[in-house]
């Protein structure tokens, strides 16, 4: 599933070649949105909001896809030979000049802006770490979301995957905030103080930034797919354990760097 980083790229790789541009053509697959309500409008902003791209149009209408594990977004040029079958096309979207394609995500909405507020799949996202306009007040919402009471026994893991506390983190930069702050994968929430919750929020913050390119040093990955081979810090052998829940995840982790009471 691409994390919020990705997103942010694609989102900035389609916004030069659509905002400010009429929609001369649009169609989606049914089931789906009635698309054609946004032809003859103007693409106002292209944006992610987490691991949810939207596209605004001036007529107050918003298009929302979530890629999940298979969908991506691709641009061509009018009449560019398409690198996948036009059967997987979710969405298409013409400008004069350009034609972006929507394949294979699962999730293709049309809404009004005015009822974004409540709207199911954003209102209850947390503080988006990849936010321009981040700042204390996103944090300690972050933290207070973090430690929230009904799922106090959630491990840290469980934690920074859980969109309602941090938006746009995945199981990538999950593993790498969690190696990079040392901090035990399998620790519960409610075992660890703020100030090393503080620390894996402003860090994952920083690893979010650096791949999506808003800031410079990207840093190569330290643990994540590494299973077996040796730490870059320690040298110990990196250790694997499936993560439980809804969508298969995996955790990695050295257990000298990352001490854990667990067998």
């Amino acid at each position: 599933m691409p994390e919020g980083d990705t997103l942010f790229r694609t989102a900035a790789g389609l916004r030069p070649h659509l905002v400010g541009r009429v929609v001369t053509a649009a169609r989606a697959t049914r089931p789906g949105p009635q698309v054609e309500r946004i032809v003859g409008s103007t693409i106002s902003a292209v944006e992610t909001q987490g691991k949810n791209l939207l596209i605004r149009f001036d007529n107050g209408l918003v298009i929302r896809t979530h890629l999940r594990m298979n969908g991506s977004w691709h641009r061509y040029r009018p009449g560019e030979r398409w690198r996948r079958g036009e059967a997987r096309a979710r969405l298409v979207i013409e400008v004069p000049g350009a034609v972006a394609v929507c394949f294979d995500a699962p999730v293709v909405e049309l809404f009004e802006e005015r009822a974004e507020g409540l709207h199911p799949g954003l209102a209850p996202l947390g503080p988006d770490l990849l936010d321009p306009d981040w700042g204390p007040s996103e944090a300690e919402e972050a933290l207070r979301r973090l430690r929230d009471p009904a799922r106090a026994s959630r491990t840290i893991s469980e934690a920074l995957l859980d969109q309602r506390a941090l938006a746009g983190i995945g199981n990538i930069w999950r593993n790498e905030t969690l190696f990079a702050e040392r901090v035990d994968p399998f620790a519960r929430v409610a075992d660890l103080d703020d100030a090393t919750l503080a620390r894996l929020v402003a860090t994952a913050r920083r690893l979010l930034r650096g791949s999506a390119g808003v800031v410079p040093g990207r840093v190569p990955v330290a643990v994540y797919g590494r299973a077996g081979r040796p730490c870059r810090r320690c040298g110990t052998l990196l250790r694997t354990r499936p993560l439980p829940g809804e969508l298969p995840r995996t955790t990695y982790w050295c257990p000298s760097c990352q001490p854990t009471t667990e067998a």
